[in-house]
Parts: structure tokens; sequence; C-alpha cells
């Protein structure tokens, strides 16, 4: 996924760059899938129901490996839970910094998957090791 910046994300980057202004990481980030895609400003549909969960990527620092060229990937492998019922069309993921309330996360990644896809009952989501990229755009 070719990932765009929040501007939540990008917002604290210039103030802790060019402001001096503290900027704390989230102590674990996690993988949310959506059926409608985030924006820089708006959340997105994110799936929702049939045992979809957002997925704890590991803790910050963690979680993906050391960029190159500006970019990484994930350096465990990101498994949803099987799905209960069909989640429709998956277009997109983000990385978020809340487990679980949409209200109280921040998008900090998002992009739309090489491929979309399709996900019924009984259906399961996974990025095995490196293959969720996160690379600036």
């Amino acid at each position: 996924m070719a990932a765009n910046k929040s501007d939540t994300l990008a917002n604290r980057i210039v103030n802790h760059i060019l402001r001096a202004t503290a900027s704390t990481a989230p102590t674990t980030v996690y993988a949310a899938l959506f059926t409608v895609a985030p924006t820089k400003t708006t959340f997105g549909t994110e799936v929702s129901g049939g045992s979809y969960a957002r997925v704890d990527c590991g803790a910050t620092g963690t979680a993906f490996d050391a960029p190159t060229t500006g970019a990484t990937a994930n350096s465990a492998p990101i498994a949803f839970p099987t799905a209960s019922a069909s989640w429709g069309l998956v277009v997109a993921c983000a990385i978020v910094d809340h487990i679980t309330d949409a209200t109280a996360a921040n998008i900090l990644y998002f992009g739309n998957l090489t491929a979309s896809k399709t996900v019924d009952n009984g259906d399961t989501v996974t990025f095995a090791t490196g293959a969720l990229t996160v690379a600036e755009t």
C-alpha cells in the first residue's frame, strides 16, 4: 500500500520538527480495514460486524522494520479474525493509534489495497511479514 499521511499525523510532524512541540508516539499501532477509503481529512467507512476487529501490529518501535528510503513494512504477520459474516468489498487499510473507538482513534497512515478483496463468511485477511508497506507518496 502506498501510504498517505493523515492531516493529524502531518500536523504532529510539523509541530514536532519545526515548532519544537513534543509529540509522543502511540504505545501500540493497529491495522484497520475499510470498505470506503479514508482521506487526509475523513475517516472513511471501516469494516464492522462479522467478528471484525482491528489488529494489534505490536508495540511501537517493533511493529515495522527500520525505514529504507522513506519506506517500511510490517515486521510480523498481521492476521485479522476470521469473518463470521460478509465484510463486503475491502478497498483500503490504515494504521491507527487506538484499538476500538473510531472517535478516539487517529488514522496515521492510510492507502488503498493493491487489489480490493470481497471478504465473505469464513474468509481471513492476512498481511504476511513485509506485505503491508508504508511508503511516502
